[in-house]
């Protein structure tokens, strides 16, 4: 059985993906940084990832009705379901397993207010962390988990 359903033309994925998808902003330093956090602390290379202007971003940000033109929140797509803001960061720790899911306990704070911090952050995320002239390419070891 196939662990993915995947467009003809390219690795697109469609909705029937076994992977959760995390998408980032391709030249945000901090978003970068963010990936290769998760891909160090990922052993069971559960994650595939994206950046949000790639083929494959653009794809499924509008496969879930979400702004193709925003790059201010990272993206989680995962068993048909896209979460944004500060729901990625605690449904990747709770992915991610052991001690990393005792931060999920963060889910108590009220989401208004822990999206008022992300989007504080992400609006200064390029300032704080500084950002490139281009996205951040994979290395070879590392290319199939990233989708073009």
């Amino acid at each position: 059985m196939s662990s993915s359903i995947q467009h003809p033309a390219s690795n697109i994925p469609q909705k029937g993906e076994q992977h959760p998808i995390l998408l980032f902003d391709g030249i945000c330093n901090l978003c970068n940084s963010s990936v290769q956090w998760v891909i160090e602390h990922d052993p069971g290379a559960k994650f595939r990832f994206a950046s949000l202007q790639s083929e494959a971003g653009q794809a499924l940000l509008r496969q879930h009705q979400l702004p193709t033109d925003e790059l201010n929140t990272v993206v989680l797509v995962d068993a048909g379901r896209a979460y944004t803001r500060s729901d990625v960061p605690l449904q990747i720790v709770g992915k991610l397993g052991g001690a990393w899911s005792l931060l999920t306990v963060f889910r108590i704070v009220p989401r208004p207010l822990r999206n008022a911090v992300y989007d504080w952050i992400a609006r200064n995320r390029y300032r704080w962390f500084g950002n490139k002239e281009a996205c951040w390419l994979p290395t070879p070891d590392l290319k199939a988990r990233f989708l073009a």
